[in-house]
């Protein structure tokens, strides 16, 4: 066992360094011969560098070794003959409302916690002057995210083609960005982007392809993937929402702030 560990931890660590040092090279290509100047603290530089790579070395231990069973085991679990209630020709989709929750659960909380989105979050309030609120933000696009992954897993059991899905969504974004405030369309199109990413596309991928192994007649090939695209799809149907909602409830209290504002000045110049 432990050399067994040792074996797999080796050859990620080559797999990683194999794949950081384009990034790295061209750094110092960039760095020496175009713009010709010393690296400042080059030490920190390199143990960077060295934190990088253990990092993700460990990360897709991790993956390979917790996070891809894990959600195969889940899904195995939750479609059950013996738990979902049915065997056979008896089973509906509607039996499979345990895996809908699940999935809308997951999706939620991977999200909430996905580091992309943390520093999206935080720059957007930052440059914002905090009229968008982190955690705003983050629970607009968890929403997003865990309905995309309850709608993938209703599509995989159902066995509904991906593309209506896209379509429909699409259509939804185009026509919600026409009346969207403009300032949020970029922040928007892009929350759906950063959500997908270290913490959230390992369990929704291993969801999706445990989901498409046991449902009787899904292939994983087919059927498995395309819970990435719904995951980036909805964060900007939510994010824009939240911010027509928050525009909407903005108009529908200033007239009143503007009323009491009124009434006071008038009491104060009455004699």
């Amino acid at each position: 066992m432990g050399e067994g560990w040792l074996i797999m931890l080796g050859e990620a660590l080559i797999d990683t360094v194999r794949d950081v040092l384009p990034i790295a090279l061209t750094l110092a290509v960039f760095q020496v011969l175009v713009l010709r100047r010393r690296v400042r603290n080059l030490r920190n530089v390199l143990l960077g560098f060295l934190y990088v790579i253990l990092g993700l070395t460990l990360f897709l231990v991790g993956l390979e070794e917790a996070l891809f069973p894990l959600g195969e085991i889940m899904a195995k679990q939750l479609t059950d003959p013996a738990f979902i209630g049915g065997t056979g020709a008896a089973v509906e989709w509607w039996h499979y409302y345990w895996v809908f929750v699940f999935a809308a659960a997951i999706g939620f909380a991977t999200t909430v916690a996905e580091p992309a989105l943390i520093a999206v979050a935080i720059k957007a309030s930052e440059v914002s002057s905090g009229a968008l609120g982190v955690w705003g933000l983050r629970i607009a696009v968890a929403i997003g995210v865990g309905a995309s992954v309850a709608v993938g897993a209703f599509r995989i059991v159902t066995g509904t083609p991906l593309t209506v899905y896209m379509i429909a969504g699409y259509l939804i974004v185009i026509v919600q960005t026409a009346f969207a405030p403009r300032a949020i369309i970029p922040l928007a199109y892009d929350s759906g982007g950063v959500t997908t990413s270290t913490v959230t596309v390992p369990l929704v991928t291993a969801l999706g392809l445990g989901l498409a192994s046991t449902v009787p007649g899904r292939s994983p090939l087919i059927d498995g993937f395309g819970l990435i695209a719904l995951a980036s799809l909805f964060p900007m149907i939510t994010v824009m929402g939240y911010a027509q909602l928050s525009a909407w409830w903005v108009k529908r209290t200033a007239p009143a702030t503007n009323d009491q504002t009124t009434e006071a000045e008038e009491e104060r110049g009455s004699p």
